[in-house]
């Protein structure tokens, strides 16, 4: 049974300014700011939500299925996915339309501007869950507005349980429309600074809206996590990593862990290790995409910090 993972595709075009933004930008002359930077130093990343969660669910074992929406560069990436053996199923190609992309500027001082263009993400609601067979649980992450709404509607009217991953799309919802998601999910995952919009667009708690579905999990970064359910704080510690290199795309290598415990029927302590273990190996390398490890070396790694075995 496969795990439906809506949300993004997406490319992250990142360049380094080799000096500060604040030598180059007259506050007093914001009004009519124009500048430009040189960049000589560029990379560009496989990203987006979806795809970063099916890359790292397929690590560890999972049955990562994506639906997305995309544009005419699409190539590149339908590549990289057939290297990996990740099903395109249901990733449409949107005519006239580029894929989804972050153009991110960083100086010496890790201060970022970045340009965001959401493309063919703005099409995700002519994906539908009712097409996509064999699923056995589904997330919602962040993507096309109305793509969010409908695909959470078709999860639960289709009866698949699934999680709610807002992310970076929250903001754009208001408290009624947070709580019928919550009330259609199964679970929810959100980082702290979520969390605490969560809980003041909605007027609710976290431990009152964690009533409402199987679990809430919250992730603190480096101080690790917290499971709301059946009424507990599960508490789930940090994993040390190797590096400290970027944090791009740790929380949904957390997710993909999260997702995994869930179909293989982990606990939730043990689950909240794996989505942890996951965060730490992810932002050990550059970009959302680029740590490798087999399941072995992933099962290994979870010995090593928890005493046990991943399921």
């Amino acid at each position: 049974m496969h795990t439906l993972i809506c949300g993004s595709i997406a490319y992250d075009t990142i360049m380094v300014f080799k000096d500060h933004f604040k030598n180059h930008i007259l506050p007093e002359q914001i009004h009519i700011l124009n500048v430009a930077f040189l960049v000589p130093d560029m990379r560009r990343e496989f990203g987006g939500c979806a795809g970063n969660i099916a890359y790292n669910l397929q690590m560890i074992g999972g049955e990562p299925l994506i639906m997305a929406t995309v544009g005419d560069d699409y190539q590149p990436y339908a590549y990289r996915l057939a290297s990996l053996d990740i099903a395109q199923t249901h990733i449409r190609q949107v005519q006239g339309t580029f894929t989804a992309q972050a153009f991110i500027t960083t100086d010496l001082s890790d201060n970022q501007i970045t340009a965001f263009h959401p493309g063919a993400m703005n099409y995700s609601h002519e994906n539908h869950v009712v097409d996509a067979k064999k699923v056995s649980l589904g997330i919602v992450a962040p993507d096309g507005r109305d793509g969010m709404v409908q695909h959470a509607r078709e999860f639960h009217e289709a009866g698949v349980p699934f999680m709610f991953d807002p992310g970076q799309g929250l903001p754009m919802f208001n408290g009624e429309e947070l709580l019928d998601f919550i009330h259609k999910a199964d679970y929810i995952a959100v980082n702290d600074y979520e969390g605490q919009l969560l809980h003041e667009r909605t007027g609710r708690t976290l431990e009152a809206l964690a009533k409402l579905v199987k679990g809430l999990i919250v992730t603190k970064g480096a101080e690790g996590s917290v499971v709301y359910t059946d009424g507990q704080q599960i508490e789930i510690p940090s994993v040390k990593p190797d590096k400290l290199i970027d944090p791009t795309g740790c929380g949904d290598a957390y997710r993909a862990g999260l997702l995994y415990g869930i179909t293989n029927g982990m606990d939730w302590q043990s689950t909240g290790r794996l989505g942890s273990l996951m965060g730490a190996l992810k932002i050990a390398e550059r970009g959302g995409q680029n740590h490798k490890f087999t399941r072995d070396e992933i099962d290994q790694r979870y010995f090593e910090n928890f005493g046990s075995r991943i399921l």
